[in-house]
C-alpha cells in the first residue's frame, strides 16, 4: 500500500518539475526589448497628442488609443504564450482559410482613404486584418516548409510556397496596399532563404520578378503609387507635390541634431508640417525630438529583439519553430529597413509601419501575437513528452 500511495506523489512532483523547467525557457530578454519598443511607441503617441493641442489623457487622443491597444497586445501575448503552438500545425489549413476570409471581408466592407478598403471599424476599434494576415501567413508557411524539409532544393517545393503566398498578396494589392503586399513577399523570401532552399531556384525567381516590373508598372500600380516612385527616382524633387512628405521628414530629422529638441518640442510636429506623423512617418518625429542618439538607441533595441527571435529559431528542435522565427524576423527586419529608409529618402514611400512604434493597434496586437507564439515555441521545446 505504501508503494501505491507514493506513486502519485512522484508523478505529481515530476509533472511540476517538468512544467517549471519548461517555463524557465521563457525568454525575458525578448519580452523586455519588445516592451521597450512598445513603450517608445507610447511616448511618441504622447508627444503627438500634446502637439495636436489636446490633453493626452482625453478620450480619443492618440495616446489613450495607444494605451488601449497596448493593453490588448499584452492580452494577445499572454494567450498566445499559454497556447500550445503545436496545434497551429494541425490547423494550418483552417488558419489559411481564416486569413483569406478576413482579407476578402476587408475588400467587401472595409473603409479607407481615397476609395481604398484597408480596415474594418467595430465600434471605437479599427482593425486592419492585413496586419494579422502577416502572422497567419508565417504560420502557414512554417508548417508547409517544415513538412517539406527533405525537398527544399526542388523547384516544386519553392513554387508551392509561392502559390500559398500568392492569393493573400493579391488580395492585399487589391485594397490597394503596396507596402503590406511587399511585406508578404519579404516573409516568403526570408523563410525560403533561412530554410536552405536552393539558391539557384531562388535567384531564378528573383530574376523573374525583376522582369515583371514593366508589367506591374503598366497594369498593377495605381497612379498615386507611380507618382511616389517617380518622385523617389527623380533628381528634381517636387517638394510641393509627391515629394512633400519626404522633404518635411528630412527637415525634421536634420533639425534634431545629436540630442534632439526634447519631447513635445518638435517644430515640424507642432507646426503640423509633416503628414501621417503618428503612423508611417513617426520616425521623423522621434529623430527630431530625441536626436541621433535616440534613433541609435531605437536601432539597438531592434537589433537585440531580432537577435532573440533568431536565437529562438536556432534553439528550436522543431523545424516549425525554426521556420516561424525566420518568418517573424524577416517581417520585422524588412519593415524596419523600409520604414526608416523611406523616411530618410533612400527608399520610396510605401506606407509600411515601423513595428511597435507606429501608432496602429492592429500592427501592435499582431506583433504581440507573433512574439507570443514564439514564446510558446520556446517553453515547449524543453518539455518532455508524455
Amino acid at each position: 500500500m505504501g508503494v501505491i500511495r507514493a506513486q502519485p506523489a512522484r508523478v505529481t512532483d515530476w509533472a511540476a518539475k517538468s512544467v517549471g523547467t519548461a517555463w524557465r525557457a521563457f525568454d525575458m530578454q525578448l519580452v523586455t526589448y519588445a516592451a521597450l519598443l512598445a513603450a517608445t511607441g507610447l511616448v511618441m503617441a504622447y508627444t503627438n497628442s500634446v502637439e495636436s493641442g489636446g490633453t493626452p489623457l482625453e478620450v480619443g487622443t492618440t495616446f489613450t488609443r495607444g494605451l488601449m491597444w497596448a493593453g490588448l497586445a499584452v492580452i494577445a501575448f499572454i494567450i498566445a504564450t499559454a497556447f500550445d503552438y503545436r496545434w497551429l500545425k494541425t490547423f494550418a489549413w483552417p488558419v489559411y482559410a481564416i486569413q483569406s476570409g478576413l482579407l476578402i471581408l476587408t475588400l467587401l466592407i472595409g473603409d479607407g482613404v481615397g476609395g481604398s478598403a484597408r480596415w474594418i471599424s467595430v465600434g471605437p476599434l479599427t482593425f486592419q486584418f492585413s496586419e494579422l494576415a502577416k502572422i497567419l501567413m508565417i504560420i502557414v508557411l512554417a508548417n508547409y516548409l517544415s513538412s517539406h524539409q527533405a525537398k527544399l532544393d526542388s523547384l516544386s517545393t519553392i513554387l508551392g510556397a509561392c502559390l500559398l503566398v500568392g492569393p493573400p498578396l493579391v488580395l492585399v494589392m487589391l485594397q490597394p496596399d503596396l507596402g503590406t503586399s511587399m511585406v508578404f513577399a519579404a516573409i516568403l523570401a526570408g523563410m525560403l532563404w533561412m530554410s536552405g532552399a536552393s539558391l539557384k531556384w531562388l535567384t531564378a525567381l528573383a530574376a523573374g520578378l525583376v522582369a515583371m516590373v514593366p508589367i506591374a508598372w503598366t497594369s498593377i500600380l495605381r497612379d498615386y503609387q507611380k507618382e511616389r516612385l517617380a518622385a523617389f527616382l527623380s533628381t528634381d524633387k517636387d517638394i510641393q507635390g509627391a515629394g512633400y512628405q519626404l522633404h518635411q521628414a528630412q527637415i525634421a530629422i536634420g533639425s534634431g541634431g545629436w540630442m534632439g529638441k526634447g519631447l513635445t518640442n518638435g517644430t515640424q510636429a507642432q507646426g503640423d508640417f509633416l503628414p501621417v506623423q503618428t503612423t508611417d512617418f513617426v520616425f521623423a518625429i522621434l529623430a527630431e525630438e530625441l536626436g541621433f542618439v535616440g534613433a541609435m538607441v531605437l536601432f539597438g533595441l531592434f537589433i537585440l529583439l531580432l537577435w532573440r527571435v533568431l536565437v529562438a529559431g536556432w534553439r528550436s528542435r522543431d523545424p516549425f519553430g525554426t521556420m516561424f522565427a525566420a518568418g517573424l524576423g524577416a517581417m520585422i527586419l524588412f519593415q524596419l529597413v523600409v520604414n526608416v529608409g523611406m523616411v530618410i529618402g533612400i527608399m520610396p514611400i510605401t506606407g509600411i509601419p515601423l513595428p511597435f512604434v507606429t501608432h496602429g493597434g492592429s500592427s501592435l496586437v499582431s506583433m504581440a501575437l507573433g512574439l507570443g507564439i514564439l514564446q510558446s515555441i520556446n517553453i515547449r521545446q524543453t518539455r518532455k513528452e508524455w
